[in-house]
């Protein structure tokens, strides 16, 4: 990314309160944007929203991206000119128990935010993110392309697809590349894998089980051992979206479509590898056991092919798994410690940055 372009742009992100969505604050607020987030209150606790005073450098609004009037005024009041749409329910298992508020957030949300887009006006790049969950997930060993079918089994997965279509819908409907000169906005949609980095406490996610069954000396109980699945560190697809934004603010036409922004191969593992690798680092006796009473289901492999980010954007992976892991480790334990975490948190962006730019992993 081009920490130049970024200084003093307006960029609103929706879901700036949740995990994913206050990395990408704090990356904002380090280069100069003017950021404001849009989000319902921190929905965990504790949360990497409060933990790094994310706040503490942005405008933070608190509202429901459905509610459509609140969403207005946010929108006049901040005139946007990137929009990053990331606000949603983000969980398999919760969207089994609540499949109506899932589709409610994912898919109207999308919609509401859309139209706040369409209505308001002076948005010249927005993007929307998705999940590798959106594709009809045939439990292939080869990954999945931007232009693959979509689909979903499970509620969650399901409203993401309906959300690509959404996206699809408003671009030929209202965004149309062909009227770029009447309307001036790029809309694209960004699909990333499983992300792991610190101050993910999601229920039902497999770093935050293991970091709240360590802090709590207890062993860490896993659903589905052998489940494969793409992790990556958190800020290796917040750097793609950043980079996504360049791309559509400084082009006609080239970059207004859906984007994979999975890791490399190498970094589809089982969930039991992870697990060990990660107890083995915390010590202190930590270890795991099978939970093996009936469960939803969940994809047991899932990978995407990100080769057109990495052939047309040169996107790619800057961190591997195993280091991935050290610094989420180091997070958990200097949190743990009570270390000041806006300060570290920040740090390991800045140390990113410097790593994605030169192409090295350390």
């Amino acid at each position: 990314m081009n920490q130049d372009f970024w200084n003093q742009k307006r960029v609103l992100v929706t879901g700036h309160t949740g995990f994913k969505g206050s990395w990408i604050s704090l990356w904002l607020q380090q280069v100069g944007a003017a950021v404001v987030g849009y989000a319902l209150n921190p929905p965990t606790n504790p949360s990497l929203f409060e933990v790094a005073d994310v706040s503490k450098g942005m405008e933070s609004e608190i509202g429901d991206v459905c509610d459509m009037g609140r969403l207005l005024g946010v929108f006049h009041k901040h005139r946007p000119e990137i929009v990053i749409h990331m606000a949603a329910q983000t969980v398999v298992r919760t969207s089994y128990a609540d499949p109506v508020g899932t589709y409610e957030s994912n898919v109207m949300g999308t919609v509401k935010v859309l139209e706040a887009v369409r209505q308001v006006g002076g948005v010249k790049a927005c993007i929307v993110v998705t999940s590798d969950k959106c594709y009809e997930n045939k439990e292939w060993y080869w990954g999945y392309r931007e232009n693959d079918r979509l689909g979903g089994y499970d509620p969650y997965s399901n409203s993401k697809g309906c959300a690509e279509l959404v996206v699809s819908a408003y671009r030929s409907s209202f965004f149309n590349p062909r009227d770029l000169a009447k309307h001036g906005i790029r809309l694209a949609s960004a699909r990333a894998g499983n992300v792991i980095g610190g101050g993910d406490w999601t229920a039902d996610q497999l770093l935050p089980d293991i970091m709240r069954a360590v802090f709590e000396n207890r062993p860490v109980k896993i659903r589905n051992p052998h489940a494969v699945r793409p992790w990556q560190f958190v800020l290796e697809p917040l750097n793609g979206y950043l980079m996504l934004a360049e791309y559509l603010w400084n082009s006609e036409q080239d970059y207004i479509s859906a984007w994979n922004f999975g890791p490399e191969s190498a970094s589809a593992k089982p969930v039991e590898w992870i697990v060990d690798r990660v107890t083995a680092q915390w010590g202190h006796g930590a270890t795991w056991e099978g939970d093996f009473q009936h469960h939803p289901h969940e994809a047991a492999y899932l990978r995407l092919d990100s080769s057109l980010a990495n052939t047309v954007m040169k996107w790619n992976p800057a961190l591997s798994l195993e280091d991935a892991l050290e610094w989420v480790v180091r997070w958990y334990r200097a949190y743990h410690d009570r270390q000041g975490m806006r300060a570290l948190t920040c740090d390991q962006i800045q140390r990113f940055q410097g790593l994605s730019a030169c192409g090295l992993s350390k």
